[in-house]
């Protein structure tokens, strides 16, 4: 290779450097701005003094500088005029904010000597920062007044000085325009952030109230669970317990069987306690998750009533569908079944032969229970007959699958429970 190959050779990239981050430079200005803003939330007169302190002297430079005359149609308007003027202009700045239609009211006027004296000076302009603030804060109808007030005192100016018409009126036009587009800006990126924030809060307290109505919803299925499992289970053991102690003097070995009747429900009992509060404790993946009763139960339900002293017959009608009601259905026929006989263990008159009848009838659409029962209810619980929590809680059970319950005395003496259940959900 030459040496005038060498000088013609390619010179070699370079590796690029990291290349400068765009948002980083967003961010500064953004947190920057925040600043600004909080700190004209908490002080808001302090930005306002240093805002029309330095226009009051901006102003006071130009007329003792002579600047004025350069823009002016007239240079020979007196000097002191000219610097009230500018300080009219400047000084009301300081409550553009707070009032800001008497303060553009306040400088109509000087605006008016200002164009009809020809002096034109440059501090007029600052009746804009004033229509600015009006677009932000202001209904728009506010807005079309301070556009008469601005337009006003240049019409009349350009009758006075009508080839000059261009000079006076166009600029204050545009700058006007610019102000109020600016303001309306603004004001509708205000707004829409003002939205967003209310519906980010909205939605956070219609959050926190889904929670609060799912937890209540929460603890009245566990406590509607824990009252049909220990009503039942203590009806039970207490016919248990009784009938036992009759048949103690007479009968040693029934006595045994239902003491043995009333370990095997209490074992029942806690189980299923542990069950339903394992869920409730701080590591709930420990928790004993076993199916929930179903009707294929029922008959395992039905023996330990039965060995509670009440004589219960079971009498199933209609096709059972193809495809087997779902689990929560189920569940509700069960607790109904199982609330029911509890009721008659625990409210009836057990000086007579007690007996209890459920059906279950399969309808096309529906899965109808009916609990009856012979007996009447004891002397110390006719008051309180059909009003308990029981009742409303079996209600509570049917309604959350579009069903019905009914609960009331027979036609003669005894109680019967008539729940009605569709099989299927309705269309929403």
């Amino acid at each position: 290779m030459t040496h005038e190959d060498t000088d013609r050779a390619p010179a070699q990239p370079r590796s690029p450097g990291p290349e400068p981050d765009p948002t980083a430079l967003t961010g500064h200005i953004q947190r920057a701005l925040q600043h600004v803003r909080a700190f004209d939330r908490r002080r808001p007169a302090v930005w306002d003094g240093v805002l029309a302190t330095f226009w009051v002297l901006f102003a006071a430079l130009d007329v003792s500088s002579g600047g004025w005359r350069t823009v002016a149609v007239d240079p020979h308007v007196p000097a002191p005029l000219v610097l009230a003027m500018s300080v009219a202009f400047s000084a009301p700045l300081l409550w553009r904010r707070a009032h800001p239609q008497a303060v553009l009211a306040f400088m109509a006027p000087f605006s008016l000597v200002n164009v009809w004296t020809g002096a034109m000076i440059q501090a007029s302009f600052l009746q804009e920062i004033v229509v600015f603030n009006i677009a932000v804060r202001l209904p728009m109808r506010a807005l079309a007044r301070s556009g008469a007030l601005v337009a006003g005192p240049l019409v009349l100016a350009s009758f006075r000085f009508p080839d000059g018409w261009d000079r006076l009126f166009l600029p204050h036009v545009w700058a006007f325009a610019f102000a109020a587009l600016a303001g309306i800006v603004v004001r509708t990126r205000k707004e829409y952030t003002e939205a967003l924030v209310d519906r980010a809060d909205r939605l956070e307290r219609e959050r926190d109230q889904q929670a609060r109505l799912a937890a209540a919803a929460e603890r009245a299925r566990i406590a509607r669970e824990m009252h049909d499992i220990i009503g039942h289970n203590l009806s039970v053991i207490t016919g248990l317990a009784d009938g036992g102690s009759y048949a103690a003097a007479k009968n040693p070995e029934r006595a045994a069987q239902a003491l043995d009747a009333i370990g095997t429900t209490s074992r029942q009992a806690l189980a299923e306690l542990r069950r339903l509060l394992g869920v409730l404790r701080d590591r709930p993946e420990d928790a004993e998750r076993t199916p929930q009763p179903t009707l294929d139960d029922m008959d395992a339900l039905l023996e330990g009533v039965r060995r509670a002293g009440l004589a219960v017959r079971l009498r199933v009608a209609g096709t059972p569908p193809a495809v087997p009601p779902t689990a929560g259905r189920q569940l509700t026929v069960y607790r109904v079944v199982q609330e029911s006989l509890t009721n008659t263990l625990k409210h009836t008159d057990r000086s007579s032969a007690l007996t209890a009848d459920v059906s279950l009838t399969y309808h096309p659409r529906e899965l109808e229970a009916v609990i009856t029962d012979n007996g009447s209810p004891r002397p110390s619980d006719r008051a309180t007959v059909g009003t308990g929590q029981g009742i409303t809680g079996m209600r509570a059970r049917a309604s959350l699958y579009d069903g019905t319950l009914e609960a009331g005395p027979t036609a003669t003496t005894g109680w019967r429970v008539r729940l009605r259940l569709p099989l299927e959900d309705s269309p929403s």
